[in-house]
Formats: structure tokens, sequence, C-alpha cells
């Protein structure tokens, strides 16, 4: 059988607790991400013979992104506190506005684009991820596991990065949530990702965080198959995820409609059992 692993940013700012041994990292820590990263780098280094590739996808943000505060501002000239939700209303009617005057067309057409697509309204993040920083680089255990792997078996894992483009969130890799009409490259439909999960029969699939990137990244791989009767490749390790605490709505219908669709869960401790 042959196994592929798609682990979405398992990255220091998501895994990295701020109060523990990484000073500086954890901007956007998810409860329960560092016993998820454990697990995962267990399986790894137990069951690294049996996984033929490796996905890892980066998320990649500069400091000026239109999901971190200061690309926003209201009318008192002050930016939005993280966790802060902008809907198109609000831009409309000049609740939030963007810092750049010149970026006020594109926040009205963004947010409407959001409104529309019925995924999630823009929700202002703590800057994470930056490129660059300490906290855009892989957790230390699986870091550690990765290039184990990658040394042991004289293999390269696939590195993927999203999240550069400041017009538009990018929980998927397969896309970003708004495509930007000037940089398809970028934002739009990750091909060449498909066509190597496609050559899989099984996808494990692990990452942080489950409420976004996860659920984004896995539904969209499901639409991208074309076909209901891949859907079937896909594993989601419920030991090695976990999500954004006020998403368990959406968490909930995502597994859901997934499972309804053919995704496997399971657990890492079993999967190869």
């Amino acid at each position: 059988m042959n196994i592929h692993l798609l682990t979405i940013d398992p990255q220091k700012d998501f895994c990295d607790d701020p109060k523990g041994k990484n000073p500086g990292t954890g901007a956007l820590f998810v409860p329960g991400a560092e016993q998820d990263m454990d697990n995962l780098s267990v399986m790894i280094n137990t069951y690294g013979n049996r996984i033929d590739d490796i996905h890892c996808t980066l998320d990649s943000h500069h400091p000026l992104h239109i999901a971190h505060p200061i690309f926003w501002k209201n009318a008192a000239g002050q930016h939005p506190n993280p966790f802060t939700v902008i809907t198109y209303e609000d831009v409309l009617n000049g609740v939030w506005m963007a810092t750049n005057p010149a970026m006020q067309q594109w926040a009205l057409t963004y947010t409407k684009s959001l409104k529309d697509n019925g995924r999630y309204a823009l929700c202002i993040w703590p800057p994470h991820c930056l490129i660059g920083t300490n906290g855009a680089a892989v957790t230390d255990c699986v870091n550690t596991a990765l290039r184990n792997w990658a040394e042991k078996y004289f293999a390269i894992v696939n590195y993927w990065t999203k999240g550069s483009n400041i017009k538009t969130e990018h929980y998927s890799v397969v896309k970003a949530d708004v495509i930007d009409p000037n940089d398809d490259i970028n934002t739009g439909i990750n091909t060449k990702l498909i066509e190597a999960l496609l050559t899989a029969d099984k996808i494990l699939i692990a990452g942080e965080a489950l409420s976004h990137c996860v659920a984004n990244t896995v539904t969209d791989i499901a639409d991208a198959f074309g076909d209901d009767s891949y859907v079937k490749k896909l594993v989601l390790l419920e030991d090695c995820t976990s999500a954004i605490p006020g998403f368990e709505a959406q968490v909930n219908k995502f597994l859901t409609d997934m499972k309804a669709r053919g995704m496997e869960v399971a657990k890492s401790t079993n999967f190869f059992a």
C-alpha cells in the first residue's frame, strides 16, 4: 500500500505553548497541539518504513496581512484586537476600513467574497508564522522526526508554503479562501499537490488547526479529486490534530460531512497495527 502523510502547519506558533520551553513562539497556540505533535513524531519514528511520501504545509505570513490587526483601522484610527470578526457589512458601513486607502476596494471585494463562499467571516488573528521568525519553524519533535525519516530512507519531505499573499487568507494549501486575480500562481489551485496525492492509496492527515487549516485543506482536497470514490484515501489522525476553541460547530460539520463522503478517522497508534 502506497501511504502518504500530509501534516498541516506543524509550526511553533501553533504547536508550542507560549508558557512552555520556547518563549517567543506560540503566537496562535492551539490547545492540545503539543500532545498532537508528540503523537505524530512517535508515529513517524515508529512506522516511517511504511510511509512512502511526506507532505508538510507551512503557514508563511508577512506582518502586513489582511487577517492581521495592522491591515485594518476604525474611525478613531485604532486597529482591531485579535479575534475580532470583520464582516462585509462592517466594511460597507465604515465600522472597519483598510489602513491603506488604496486597499479599501479590495477590502470590500474580499469580505463580500467571504460572505458569498459561506466558510468563515474574516477573523483577525494575532500575527503568526511570520516569515523568517522562529514561530514559523516546524515544532522541534516533528522537525527531528521528519529529518530522521528523510535521512534514514534517503527521501525528501515535500514542503508546501501558503499565506504569503497579503490580500487573502490561505487556510487550505489547495487554494486561498479568495483567489487573488493578480496572483493565481500563489493563490490558485495547487494542482501539483493534488496530482501527488492521487498516487497514494491512503493519505494520513495530521496538523493544526482542525477547525481551520486542516478542515479547509481536507475539504478542498476532496473537492479537487472530483470523485468521492477517491475520498476513501483520506484518513484523519484524530490524536494528531486539535481545534481552536470556539469553533466546535465548524469542526462537527466538517467531520460529519467528510465522513459521509468516505473519509476515515483513526488514531496514529492503531492505523498501522
